[in-house]
């Protein structure tokens, strides 16, 4: 585990970070915050790219809660058996489309805490959802940003807890909002798991991995 950077050159990272994409975007499709809290919820253990391929016709007819539950588990089986854990994915999305009819008037809710009520949503689906549709600046921790924090010191931590704990904590406000698209899109495209693309990584020089690559 690196050594918490400082103030300063994690001001430096994040001006390059937004000057390389100032407006940086989630990648999972969605037409509305309900299709997003289920793509969220059904990406855990799958790629988005593989999620937005089982959603693009699922979307087309079930964009709200009560649409799925007249799907029914067995038609949403249908269309997301191409994503892994898609059994227990499907019995969760129809858990909480019923509860999202029954007891939020089918409108989800803007708090963590209600989000993380509803069966298959995490902490980590809370943040990504109030962050991606609220504009809070929620840090969703996922394996990219886990791997990029501790690796280049900008946000280190022994779980993922922690990792967001060290972002929120050491980040400047002024890039809070999309501090965790810059992490993860960094960690999905430039600074990958096996073979990080230190050659052209636009924070070599303030980046505190000792393996860099050639």
């Amino acid at each position: 585990m690196a050594k918490q950077l400082d103030y300063h050159t994690l001001r430096e990272i994040f001006t390059r970070f937004q000057a390389a994409d100032p407006e940086p975007k989630g990648e999972l499709d969605h037409v509305n915050v309900y299709t997003l809290v289920v793509a969220v919820a059904l990406s855990a253990q799958a790629t988005d790219a593989g999620v937005n391929r089982a959603t693009r016709e699922l979307f087309k007819i079930a964009d709200t809660p009560q649409k799925m539950l007249d799907l029914g588990e067995e038609g949403l089986i249908e269309h997301i058996k191409t994503i892994g854990l898609y059994r227990q994915k499907a019995k969760n999305v129809i858990k909480m489309s019923r509860i999202l009819v029954e007891d939020y008037d089918g409108i989800v809710p803007n708090s963590r805490a209600a989000l993380q009520s509803l069966p298959g949503v995490g902490r980590k689906t809370a943040n990504v959802v109030l962050n991606m549709w609220w504009r809070q600046p929620a840090q969703a921790v996922d394996t990219h940003i886990f791997r990029v924090g501790n690796r280049a010191g900008i946000a280190p931590g022994k779980d993922v807890d922690a990792v967001e704990r060290a972002v929120e904590d050491n980040i400047p406000a002024d890039f809070q909002l999309h501090a965790h698209h810059w992490l993860i899109l960094h960690g999905r495209y430039h600074c990958k798991a096996r073979k990080p693309m230190c050659p052209t990584c636009i924070i070599r020089d303030l980046c505190q991995f000792e393996d860099k690559t050639l």
